[in-house]
This record gives structure tokens, sequence and C-alpha cells, in this order.
């Protein structure tokens, strides 16, 4: 017995950091939103309670430190599952690009043996388990279009946003998500309008959604990783309605409402970054049936 499960990427429209709290974590309020770019994964049910974890992509890990593993890991033993699973990994996100595809497997991993496993979870449970494993896993369960708050666990659904293209690059330096935390200077950033974002995204404004992005984790990244601001500028230059990098990065995105000007911006990125993409904004879960 087997069943598939997609996971998505994700992009933050807003991402702000509010304050440090006493356990350490940083307090964030973010806008987070799903584009049609996934990972496909595959549950293939085992009787003798081993968890494996099969990828062709060399940069995807087949123990603990894989998330889709310690999904199931957690799964199984909270609910004291006898049964096993064989996990296939069909990766198409970028690797450790800030848009969240290691915790997309993860929940993807959650839904699908909830299903597989027979145990009857309800999605906000499933969401309380994936902010265990991850602080973006909780906004994957639900594979919309959320406003997350706390380290990111509590997801407040909204509507979807307008649809349009989304052009994607991601440079090939990467980013250590830690220390981009632990160099934020909150007195000296630009807190994105968060309620704006919402209210924009609630009336189906387009361009108000366009003229509320913001990221503070920007004023980090971009000093530190000059071809992050470089794509930024390459893709306003050609034509983008609006850029944000996505997460701590490096990925940076562009909305665009116009195919042919999506095409345009992804020639131009592709003799400068190697992974580019162009894909349609998702913004809910319906969409991935």
């Amino acid at each position: 017995m087997f069943i598939s499960e997609k996971a998505p990427a994700k992009i933050n429209l807003t991402l702000d950091v509010l304050y440090k709290r006493s356990d350490q974590y940083h307090e964030v309020e973010m806008v987070m939103t799903t584009v049609d770019l996934a990972d496909r994964l595959e549950f293939v049910l085992t009787e003798d309670g081993s968890i494996t974890v099969v990828s062709e992509n060399r940069f995807v890990p087949s123990d603990e430190r894989n998330l889709a593993y310690r999904a199931a890991k957690l799964l199984q033993e909270r609910y004291q599952v006898t049964r096993g699973v064989r996990i296939y990994i069909e990766k198409q996100i970028p690797v450790a690009a800030g848009l969240a595809g290691g915790s997309s497997d993860a929940a993807a991993t959650l839904r699908g043996l909830n299903r597989l496993w027979n145990l009857g979870i309800e999605t906000e449970e499933l969401s309380l388990l994936g902010s265990e494993i991850g602080s973006d896993v909780s906004f994957c369960i639900y594979n919309s279009t959320a406003i997350a708050n706390g380290r990111g666990e509590k997801i407040t659904e909204l509507p979807p946003p307008p649809t349009c293209w989304v052009v994607l690059a991601k440079p090939s330096q990467g980013v250590a998500t830690p220390s981009v935390f632990q160099s934020l200077q909150l007195d000296h950033v630009l807190h994105p309008d968060t309620q704006g974002m919402v209210d924009s995204i609630k009336r189906g404004d387009y361009q108000g959604i366009c003229e509320r992005l913001g990221n503070v984790l920007e004023s980090v990244t971009l000093p530190n990783h000059p071809q992050v601001q470089q794509i930024k500028k390459l893709m306003r230059h050609s034509g983008a309605d609006a850029v944000l990098m996505s997460g701590s990065g490096p990925t940076v995105f562009g909305l665009v409402q116009q195919e042919k000007k999506a095409e345009r911006i992804y020639n131009s990125l592709r003799g400068f970054c190697e992974q580019v993409y162009v894909v349609r904004m998702l913004g809910e879960s319906t969409a991935l049936e």
C-alpha cells in the first residue's frame, strides 16, 4: 500500500521579528503563501516498523537530519505505531533556499502518514506536532495563505492572494538562518506593514500586496551576500512588480502579472543565477489536489 503527497514551497510576503523572547527564540509575525514549485513524496507501508528515506538528490540526508524522517519518527513514537514506512522524496525545491523545502517535506510526511497509518489526527493537532520539528512546519501543514506568530507555530489562515506569476532565483551561496537571527539588530530595521498586507490580501488588491512586501532579515543577509542584492536589482530592472528575499534567504522572488514579463525576467537571470524558476502563486490547499 502506498500514497503520495505534494509538498509546495512557501514564500514570505512579510517577515517581521518583534522581539527576542526569554526562551531565546524570536517572536515573529509573518504572512506566508505557497507557490507551485513542489517536492513530491511517496509513502510505502512496511510492517517491520522501520523508517527509510530515499532520494536521488545527494543533498537530501536519509537519517534523522532529514525533517521528513523526524516527522515520521515523531508520529510513530507519539501514537505508538508499530508499522513502518519507506519514504521516497522527489526533490524540486532547492535545498537551504529560504523556501521551506525541508519543512514542507516534514508537513507532507505528517499528512501522508496520518492517512497511511489511519491515525485520524485533526489538522490543528498535526500543526502542533509540526511545531516540534521546525518553525515553518506548522504553516506547511495547511499549505495555504496565513499569518504565523510565535516562533511560527501559531497559524491564522487567510484567503488566497490574487494569482500571479512568481519568479524565484536562488544564488549558489548559502545562508545560515541561526546566524542571521543572531546578527539581527531590531532597533535598526524597518518593520513591514503586516496588517496592511493582510488587508490587501483580503481585498484581493495585487498592487497593495506589492507595495507592502517586507522582510526584516534582509537587513542582515543583503550586506553579507552581495549576490542576493544583485538579484533583487536585476529583477526590478527587468520589470518585476515587486521583489523580496524569502525567509532568511538566499532565494529572491519577484511578483509579475504578465507571463511574458515573467519569462523576460527569467531569461535575464539565467546567465547570472543557476537556479531560476517561473511558477504560479498557489495560496490555497485545494490547489494541491
